[in-house]
């Protein structure tokens, strides 16, 4: 399992677009950092302007992942409340004796600081603030399919504060062994959800009347539920399944199975068929 592990962790990061180099690094090679372009077609199409931020402090995050940067450093990608996704160097970070080491750890909560107006700001401070228990075996692998998530659909620089809270709630239910496919299935909608690429899922957008439990469904990725036709090809969902979701009560053992096949069909859409290096080593043990 731990060998695994360190395989879905090397997968996460050699799946990730390489930020511009940071400020006063200008021209620097920096290849050890890799780049791919299946990610880079998977962005989202919403982008935020960079705020002028000069020094932040104390703000509430987790590392998603990081790389290697220079002979001592690191680049970090960092999940947090009010900022969003962002990217800091860690100056020194893997030297032998650097406070860094030991903190810049996924699924650790941490309180961190940093100053710059670039696509890569410096990291002045990370502290853990604790709160949440580790996790371990088939859990820790699910937090990987999570910053793998937040990793390739959110862009840069766009806060999510209620995401933050799913990230949160979802890394704590995994942890305290709440049924993975249900933890998953709640966090895919929350990001799908409050990233703006799926709505209220409550109405039929082909009718604007209320969805029918009894009827059947497809969700259309860019525009939402519709009835399904005999000629559709997408997972088709009852509405009961639609109105679970929304209340995110997945106790009917029909709702857990299509909602499986609709999550997996929407992200696939929304990916632009990137595929999700993690899900796969899940799907292959677990099943989920």
């Amino acid at each position: 399992m731990a060998a695994l592990i360190a395989d879905v962790s090397s997968l996460l990061t050699s799946s990730s677009g390489a930020p511009a180099a940071p400020e006063g690094d200008a021209g620097t090679s920096h290849t050890s950092i890799p780049q791919s372009a299946s990610t880079v077609k998977a962005a989202p199409r919403r982008v935020r302007t960079l705020e002028k931020e000069s020094r932040i402090a104390e703000q509430p995050g987790f590392v998603l992942h990081s790389y290697p940067y220079k002979e001592t450093s690191l680049i970090v990608d960092v999940f947090t409340r009010d900022h969003g996704r962002i990217a800091l160097v860690a100056k020194g970070a893997k030297r032998p004796h650097s406070k860094l080491r030991g903190v810049l750890q996924t699924f650790q909560p941490l309180a961190v600081g940093w100053s710059g107006k670039a696509e890569v700001r410096t990291l002045t401070a990370a502290e853990w603030v604790g709160g949440l228990l580790p996790l371990e075996k088939s859990a820790l692998l699910c937090g990987f399919y999570l910053n793998e998530l937040l990793v390739k659909l959110l862009a840069r620089d766009d806060p999510h504060p209620a995401l933050f809270d799913h990230y949160v709630s979802a890394l704590n239910q995994l942890a305290h062994d709440e049924p993975a496919p249900i933890v998953l299935r709640k966090f895919e909608r929350a990001l799908l959800k409050e990233s703006g690429v799926a709505g209220d899922w409550r109405i039929c957008t082909h009718t604007r009347t209320a969805i029918v439990a009894e009827q059947s469904y497809v969700v259309d990725p860019e525009r939402g539920p519709r009835p399904a036709r005999p000629a559709d090809a997408w997972p088709r969902v009852s509405g009961k399944t639609l109105l679970d979701m929304e209340n995110e009560d997945y106790s009917d053992t029909a709702t857990q199975t299509q909602s499986k096949f609709l999550m997996r069909f929407l992200l696939a859409h929304h990916l632009n068929g990137a595929p999700l290096n993690t899900r796969q080593i899940l799907i292959d043990l677990l099943q989920l």
